[in-house]
């Protein structure tokens, strides 16, 4: 009887602190909604919504009502901010006191997690400077040359498809084939020929580190919310064969080219010359960063690229005028396709940018409160120490209040006098502030070098496989369509 009695007081206790755990926002008298003791407010991104979605009606729902609203990450209260004007004191004024992203970072039993976006503090700030030389405008450029030939490789594997199929191809798969091959290149020197050879391992393998995780959401939860005791348990978020692969091509690679002494001028020539600098990096962290990079250069634009041509396909009027730009600059250019030609694609950048509003890449950037912080002119609004913090680009950049017909594909939202008019805190696509994407250059490279050789060679059209409107994929943080998308594709002669 005792113990019954114990085990129905020990439910009580636990009953009574949950429920006011998760009363913490109606005890500050700060919107919510009312949340999933186990999953928080993410539980219709489980069953009826897309994880974009949720976000989408959330901001939706709450954008009026004061600086940031509550929200719950399972079990954690976590800040959800409306206001422009905190975005810009979160991520540029006050960075200092919000400068770590909320993701897990296991380095010592998980060295693939020791990459630059997940770092904190020191680690990330020091890591920060040492990359930093590596992205200017010089560095760039120097990387054309190296992805001349996929390039070429990826029209003439068009071309060739479009025979095979009359036109109608699969977008997604084959700006992943071309991506993977330019940052293969790119980061590890290798010639991957995923355009030739869809399933190589290069590309599976990127497609697992990006998709897959150990234990699945339950892992992902873990980590998120108790990361400390994740630590002390040891838990991986890599799953084994991906942190072989990439751990062991990244050994091969340094240790050829270092005996042979081979350079290209690309990622892992930099990687190299600062593992061998004062205060050098370990093997570990090069493949880190070098981790990083390939899967920021393979997702990100393979994923601007797909959606960019999905606009186009059912803007005729866009893409005509974009091809027009093109061929013109290229005509002043004799045909040769370098880093100031790019320069000249002022109406592709539009494009390229609206885009990223439209299907940012991070739909909501993570940002951690280091210090209480207490918002100027909103008394009851305060953030404490520890506290996760949302900011849903996604949903701000489809905002009528800052663009007009948001959800209209207009590359004039970024036209010159538009970009003077808004308020810049509002394009929050590479990110803003310090902690901004440090390879946001490169990303534009490679989407403008994308764009021009296909709009030079092909028009783009929808066809009966297109899906309109897109629906995105439940249960996933990134904005994947349901089913992939389809285009007609037709040679220029």
């Amino acid at each position: 009887m005792t113990w019954i009695l114990l085990t129905v007081l020990i439910l009580l206790l636990a009953f009574h602190y949950l429920r006011r755990h998760f009363q913490y926002w109606q005890s500050c008298a700060i919107p919510s909604d009312v949340p999933n003791w186990i999953f928080g407010n993410f539980g219709s991104a489980l069953t009826s919504k897309s994880l974009c979605q949720l976000f989408a009606d959330y901001y939706e729902k709450y954008k009026l009502q004061g600086p940031f609203v509550g929200f719950y990450c399972f079990s954690q209260p976590t800040i959800f901010v409306v206001d422009p004007e905190l975005i810009r004191r979160i991520l540029i004024t006050d960075f200092s006191k919000f400068n770590n992203h909320m993701m897990y970072c296991n380095e010592k039993d998980d060295p693939l997690t020791g990459q630059l976006f997940n770092l904190t503090g020191d680690r990330w700030r020091t890591m920060r400077q040492k990359l930093t030389p590596n992205f200017t405008s010089g560095k760039i450029k120097a990387m054309i040359p190296i992805i001349r030939k996929p390039a070429t490789e990826f029209v003439q594997v068009l071309e060739e498809e479009i025979l095979k199929t009359n036109g109608i191809l699969n977008i997604p798969d084959f700006m992943n084939r071309f991506t993977s091959d330019i940052t293969g290149s790119c980061s590890f020197g290798l010639e991957i020929n995923s355009l030739r050879q869809s399933e190589c391992e290069f590309r599976n393998m990127c497609h697992k580190a990006l998709g897959q995780h150990r234990y699945g959401l339950l892992g992902y939860f873990v980590r998120l919310c108790f990361p400390k005791l994740s630590h002390r348990l040891h838990i991986k978020e890599t799953l084994p064969e991906v942190e072989r692969f990439f751990i062991d091509l990244v050994k091969d690679t340094v240790a050829y080219r270092e005996n042979n002494s081979v350079r290209r001028n690309d990622f892992m020539d930099m990687l190299i010359d600062l593992k061998n600098g004062a205060d050098g990096l370990s093997l570990k962290e090069v493949a880190a960063q070098a981790f990083l990079f390939m899967l920021a250069g393979y997702e990100s634009t393979s994923s601007t690229l797909t959606y960019a041509l999905y606009e186009l396909a059912q803007n005729q009027e866009v893409q005509e005028k974009a091809r027009h730009e093109v061929m013109e600059v290229l005509r002043r250019h004799n045909g040769s396709l370098g880093y100031e030609c790019l320069r000249e694609l002022v109406y592709l950048e539009q494009i390229m940018q609206e885009t990223l509003r439209l299907y940012p890449i991070g739909y909501v950037l993570t940002r951690q409160a280091l210090e209480d912080y207490r918002i100027p002119d909103y008394p009851q609004h305060f953030i404490k120490k520890g506290m996760p913090i949302f900011i849903p680009a996604g949903a701000i950049h489809r905002d009528e209040r800052y663009f007009p017909q948001p959800t209209i594909f207009n590359p004039d939202n970024f036209n010159m006098e538009n970009l003077k008019s808004r308020n810049s805190i509002l394009n929050l696509s590479f990110g803003q502030g310090p902690r901004n994407c440090i390879g946001l250059r490169f990303a534009k490279m490679q989407t403008l070098i994308g764009l021009s050789l296909l709009l030079r060679k092909f028009k783009f059209s929808i066809c009966n496989l297109t899906p309109i409107p897109l629906v995105y994929k439940k249960r996933n943080f990134m904005n994947y369509p349901e089913k992939s998308i389809y285009l007609k594709v037709e040679k220029i002669e």
